[in-house]
């Protein structure tokens, strides 16, 4: 037996319709919902793209710090070096920083004479 629907169909129908329709869209509605929250969180959760890009700028800042400090772990070896080997560089370090002169040595300070004092001396 087949059959027919009619287009009018019947209020029984109607209801039914539009029951699904509703429900439809109330699905369609959780699910733009749902998507919304998760791109939200993507991008400012605990683990998005904001903290993702805040920790690259960290790890950048901090291999900066540790090349700086191996530059300067470097060049205080060498200088600990050359104070083990070079009695020449314990003279440069005790003459340039202790003001030590040799026995027999003289000191001559020279003062620059500003245009001032020039003026006044004439």
């Amino acid at each position: 037996m087949i059959r027919t629907v009619k287009k009018g169909g019947t209020a029984a129908d109607a209801s039914g319709t539009t029951r699904r329709r509703r429900r439809r869209r109330a699905v369609q509605y959780l699910l733009v919902f749902l998507g919304g929250v998760l791109v939200v969180d993507a991008l400012v959760g605990d683990n998005g793209l904001v903290q993702i890009m805040k920790k690259r700028d960290e790890q950048r800042a901090l291999q900066q710090t540790l090349i700086r400090a191996r530059s300067e772990n470097a060049r205080l070896r060498e200088e600990a070096r050359r104070l083990k080997e070079d009695p020449a560089a314990i003279e440069e370090i005790a003459r340039r920083e202790l003001g030590l002169i040799k026995p027999g040595e003289k000191l001559f300070i020279i003062r620059d004479v500003g245009p001032a004092d020039a003026d006044r001396r004439r």
